[in-house]
């Protein structure tokens, strides 16, 4: 039955977690290899929207376009993770009668494109609005890669999640698969998030000092 399938899928993926947790702590992230095998494990076709947080949801153009779905969910505050002119160009005018609040981040869906700096403000807004009892959407063109890195990382700043746990939580509800690019920007943030790490920085900086 499809519910036996998705509990396979789900044991899968913390079997998969489980063997990453156990050298997390001796290596110095999970590999690319280890990530993709966690995002294209089981993989089942992306559908419009999927709420893949508590009043957080993840989603593609139709739907950012669509305000009368955007009206039945609910949805507070708008993250445009394609914005810009030659992409997906809305805006806070064109959602000036939902009234809600809109952010855009001008990402390209390309794996050289640096995605980091737009973590942390994104990761702020979704929290921000997620604090205020808000619901967020976050869309790209597919809602796949630009819109699930974002969302990655708000689990990760914000949630205190790994990357891997992060993966599984949304993976429960949707199929998500940043570029090869982004899931090393991830790797990335996921270094400079653990104690560990920041400790080592500012020994090294002592170091450097004294």
């Amino acid at each position: 039955t499809t519910s036996n399938k998705e509990k396979m899928t789900f044991n899968n993926m913390v079997n998969i977690s489980k063997k990453l947790s156990n050298i997390k702590h001796e290596e110095i992230a999970p590999s690319l290899t280890e990530l993709r095998q966690i995002l294209w494990t089981n993989r089942k076709p992306v559908a419009p929207v999927n709420q893949v947080w508590p009043n957080l949801y993840i989603g593609d153009e139709s739907v950012a376009r669509d305000k009368t779905t955007l009206s039945s969910l609910g949805v507070t505050h708008i993250l445009n993770a394609a914005a810009g002119r030659h992409r997906i160009n809305t805006g806070q005018r064109f959602y000036s009668d939902l009234g809600v609040e809109y952010h855009g981040v001008e990402a390209a869906d390309h794996p050289e494109f640096n995605i980091q700096p737009f973590f942390r403000p994104a990761a702020q807004f979704i929290d921000s609005a997620l604090q205020k009892n808000g619901k967020v959407f976050v869309h790209c063109a597919m809602g796949v890669s630009r819109s699930g890195a974002l969302v990655l990382a708000y689990l990760m700043i914000c949630r205190s999640l790994t990357l891997v746990d992060a993966i599984i939580a949304v993976r429960l509800n949707r199929d998500i698969g940043p570029n090869s690019g982004f899931l090393e920007q991830l790797r990335q943030l996921e270094l400079s998030l653990r104690p560990q790490s920041r400790q080592l920085t500012e020994e090294e900086e002592h170091a450097d000092m004294s």
